[in-house]
């Protein structure tokens, strides 16, 4: 079911989407040498309590995953994909990172996620995170009303083929409301001028997932939750929250 939005209520997710991006500010700048996956996940938690959010990441648990997710934000390493646990592992010189943070506040969601390095960057983890964003940045022009689905995906997927990366195929972006995942599925590729039309007052999560070796292949984790790349090469993603309107897209979360 895809839930359109009262103009209000896209107001009061952006309130939720600045408490996202105010977290994931905290959470980069924390992000030093030295510093564990762990310590990253408190320094989300005081953002949200600061701001008297919660997360719609913590517990969560769908039916695929053997337990509920643990933390508030998602801390996925070099070949982690997506979904990756905060544990003790600290993190090193020219580690890679992907974020992915969530916030309720007032009964709504919003979420995000962004990709950087720690220390010193790679020339080539630099390429990937930016063409991340590039993705990012031509699926959120693509979503304009009028589109339709299939024309974020097909802008998303032209970004990340053409400089060479794989996408993960079954995962992306989707609605996003009072719960963090609702209809429609919003996928990294496809065909323009397909899929469900967009309409003034749908608020969909965009999220390119760019896998560095050109592979499209992927497992999971013994953990059940991470996604890794089975040729071990290094992953992007990059992800807004965008509200479909009459004027544009409206970007919810940014500071």
């Amino acid at each position: 079911m895809v839930e359109i939005k009262t103009d209000l209520s896209v107001d009061a997710m952006r309130e939720a989407g600045r408490v996202v991006a105010q977290a994931l500010t905290a959470v980069q700048e924390a992000a030093g040498i030295g510093v564990s996956l762990r310590e990253l996940d408190e320094t989300a938690r005081a953002v949200l309590r600061e701001a008297g959010a919660t997360s719609p990441f913590l517990n969560y648990h769908p039916a695929w995953a053997p337990v509920p997710f643990p933390a508030v934000i998602c801390t996925s390493v070099n070949d982690a994909i997506v979904h990756g646990i905060p544990t003790g592992y600290r993190l090193r010189d020219g580690d890679l990172v992907s974020i992915d943070c969530g916030a309720t506040l007032d009964g709504w969601v919003g979420d995000s996620a962004v990709t950087f390095s720690v220390g010193t960057a790679r020339p080539e983890d630099v390429r990937l995170a930016d063409t991340a964003r590039e993705a990012l940045d031509a699926g959120i022009a693509a979503a304009g009303p009028g589109n339709r689905i299939g024309d974020i995906a097909h802008a998303i997927g032209r970004v990340c083929r053409s400089a060479g990366y794989g996408i993960p195929q079954g995962f992306g972006g989707h609605g996003v409301g009072r719960t963090m995942h609702e209809g429609p599925e919003v996928p990294n590729e496809g065909r323009p001028g397909r899929g469900m039309v967009l309409r003034h007052g749908m608020v969909l999560a965009i999220e390119p997932m760019l896998l560095g070796g050109g592979r499209d292949a992927f497992y999971a984790d013994a953990d059940g939750w991470t996604l890794r790349t089975s040729d071990g090469s290094r992953a992007a993603h990059a992800e807004h929250t965008v509200a479909i309107t009459d004027a544009g897209p409206r970007v919810l979360t940014v500071g």
